[in-house]
């Protein structure tokens, strides 16, 4: 009886190990793609002066991306009804995975070369924007789907 008591201790952790992918197998959602939105207020008189930037640098940019496979798309969303401390605009990007440290620099640099822009340029033009756009934060989400 004791060996009995003894063997089934070991086996325990083995098929509990086996419970959790199995458990898994059951679950009625799969995980997609990566979608980031950014909350951005434009203050009063500015609205043509950001829509400028994101019809011409912000949209060349994300082009560029979505054309490397970085991205899979981007698009904005206006916050029709705005309520007090709700931002204006929404902007959404969507990718499949995101990239680790070397790859991310490799992109920067690719992405530097692309837009002929320094980081010291890169700053200074969003330093330019932060005059009147604010970004309010911004989160990952993550698609799921049905598993058929």
């Amino acid at each position: 009886m004791k060996m009995f008591r003894l063997a089934a201790f070991a086996v325990a952790p083995v098929c509990l190990a086996f419970a959790v992918p199995a458990m898994a197998q059951n679950y009625p959602l799969a995980e997609g793609e990566y979608v980031t939105v950014s909350s951005i207020t434009v203050d009063d008189g500015h609205g043509l002066d950001y829509a400028n930037f994101l019809a011409g640098y912000w949209r060349t940019q994300e082009e560029f991306m979505k054309a490397q496979g970085w991205i899979s798309g981007f698009e904005i969303l206006a916050n029709v009804n705005k309520r007090a401390g709700e931002p204006d605009l929404y902007l959404i990007e969507r990718t499949k995975a995101y990239p680790d440290a070397a790859e991310s620099t490799r992109r920067n640099e690719i992405m530097r070369t692309q837009m002929k822009m320094s980081d010291a340029q890169m700053e200074a033009a969003s330093g330019d924007r932060a005059k009147f756009r604010k970004v309010l934060g911004s989160m990952l989400l993550q698609v799921l789907t049905y598993k058929k």
